[in-house]
């Protein structure tokens, strides 16, 4: 899943013309692009949404959002290790993979696309025969 996640501006910079800014995400820092809101200033909070600033954001709107994706995993889903979730996701303890880009975490993400496909060509067929 994709979110538009708060985020509060931590510095702005301008690169090869674009103003870019670092955007902390209760924890997580991101580089987020600024061109939708131009006049965005460092402290300010904003929604971002496939790495684009899209609309200001009051503090305490933005810790309450915040605070609710923390509870319900959204967070952690959206920023969260990508190798450690396959790892859960497919049973297996992330503590024992020996590093990210390991043979059996990639076998892990390799294994869960494809039962994603398999799931997905499956519902395919199931409407096609409708």
């Amino acid at each position: 899943m994709c979110l538009a996640v708060p985020g509060r501006v931590l510095d702005i910079e301008e690169r090869d013309g674009t103003r870019m800014a670092s955007v902390d995400f209760g924890g997580v820092v991101k580089e987020v692009c600024l061109e939708y809101l131009p006049d965005l200033r460092v402290g300010e909070y904003a929604i971002v949404h496939v790495g684009f600033a899209l609309q200001r954001l009051d503090e305490e709107s933005a810790r309450q959002t915040l605070e609710l994706f923390a509870e319900l995993g959204m967070l952690q889903e959206e920023f969260g290790d990508a190798w450690e979730m396959a790892a859960a996701e497919a049973g297996m303890d992330r503590r024992a993979l020996p590093s990210e880009g390991a043979p059996a975490a990639q076998a892990a993400v390799a294994e869960m696309a494809v039962t994603e496909m398999a799931v997905a060509q499956a519902a395919v067929e199931e409407v096609r025969d409708r």
